[in-house]
């Protein structure tokens, strides 16, 4: 008797493990080189201790999904942007539990993109949003917003936090301003009070209208009419600008003449430019100003805390940044003073995201933010709020 209670005991815990290591199976998109979308069946991941699995509803996409495949010539789950409920929770977890609505920011190149059934994000890069604030729409904010948080607050120095907003003009150039790092940079220098804004856009300027404050000197400039005409229109409204100087410029495009443009009107003895694509021939911005690069992986960098303290005097560094500003970001959701980018939802689940990462490398999206409903995919259930 006591053997068979002992054996029965033992099978049960056995089972009990069995159930606990299997995860099952989910729907994966993997974006090959030449943008072709193969949709293969993957295990469902498990979290490390300091992870959240979140089950997506929705998966946003950035410019980046192309461009990794294809500059690398390596097939992957390039999905960055996460929104959905969430499904298990590491050990270290505390802020969130399964069923909670979040968006998150997955850490790039690494396993459990967001191009897939469940996605993996760090629990500091993940953030709870609100009832009224649908999937669609926190989709749109986790990579490109953070991108413009830090190349404001922590490459550029002598800028104000949103919760410390500045009394005093400060001009800051903005060149792509319609593109989604370039109005969350909008947004967050409303936030602080920063202005006069010079707004640098193209198609989206009808939309870049919508987010400035032109009675704070706020404007937009048109770069269609070609680089000689836009470095006019810089350098007239620069004139009209405190002291006739700009010692800011949030390069969001860093391409297609962008950074040559801004360095004939930046102050050249204070001037800070900030720019989201590296590896380029910068050498067209003069040495006298400030060039820093803006990488929201950032966010994922760990930190030598001894060496960092030494250095800074501080024991906090992009990690800690990361995980304020996504609460921050939440907080605005849910209080109605921050909201998402304009979205554009692409038919097919995981199934539209081919024609959609190559209508973004061919340059069509506009003031809008591709999204994917992970429920249109074939094979995939419908996600239902109860």
């Amino acid at each position: 008797m006591l053997r068979r209670g002992l054996l029965n005991r033992t099978l049960n815990i056995s089972n009990q493990l069995i159930i606990r290591n299997y995860h099952g199976t989910m729907k994966e998109a993997i974006v090959q080189p030449d943008l072709e979308v193969d949709i293969v069946d993957s295990e469902i991941p498990v979290p490390k201790d300091n992870e959240v699995v979140t089950k997506v509803v929705v998966s946003g996409s950035n410019p980046k999904d192309w461009k990794r495949p294809v500059r690398s010539n390596q097939a992957m789950n390039s999905g960055d942007d996460i929104a959905g409920v969430v499904h298990q929770v590491g050990r270290n977890v505390y802020e969130f539990k399964p069923g909670d609505r979040v968006a998150a920011f997955h850490e790039m190149m690494a396993p459990g993109g967001s191009f897939a059934e469940y996605a993996v994000s760090w629990a500091h890069t993940t953030f709870h949003i609100p009832n009224h604030t649908s999937f669609e729409e926190a989709a749109s904010i986790p990579l490109a917003a953070m991108t413009a948080a830090i190349g404001l607050y922590q490459r550029f120095e002598g800028l104000p936090l949103p919760w410390h907003p500045t009394t005093k003009p400060i001009p800051l150039i903005i060149y792509g301003a319609a593109s989604a790092v370039g109005a969350y940079a909008i947004k967050l220098a409303q936030l602080s009070n920063i202005h006069p804004l010079i707004c640098v856009a193209g198609r989206g300027i009808p939309f870049v209208e919508s987010l400035i404050t032109p009675s704070k000197g706020d404007i937009i400039l048109d770069y269609r009419s070609g680089d000689q005409k836009l470095v006019s229109d810089l350098k007239s409204a620069v004139s009209k600008m405190p002291d006739s100087k700009v010692s800011y410029a949030f390069d969001a495009v860093s391409e297609h003449n962008s950074f040559q443009n801004i360095s004939q009107v930046l102050n050249p003895s204070t001037g800070q430019i900030t720019l989201v694509l590296p590896g380029k021939d910068f050498s067209a911005i003069p040495s006298s100003m400030t060039q820093t690069t803006t990488m929201v992986g950032a966010v994922h960098d760990a930190v030598d805390q001894q060496q960092f303290q030494k250095a800074t005097g501080s024991r906090t560094g992009n990690m800690d940044f990361g995980y304020v500003m996504f609460r921050f970001f939440g907080r605005g959701l849910a209080e109605g003073w921050f909201r998402g980018h304009p979205t554009e939802v692409r038919e097919g689940g995981l199934g539209g995201i081919s024609n959609a990462l190559k209508d973004l490398k061919e340059g069509k999206a506009s003031a809008v933010k591709y999204v994917f409903r992970l429920e249109e995919t074939e094979g995939v259930e419908r996600y239902r709020t109860n």
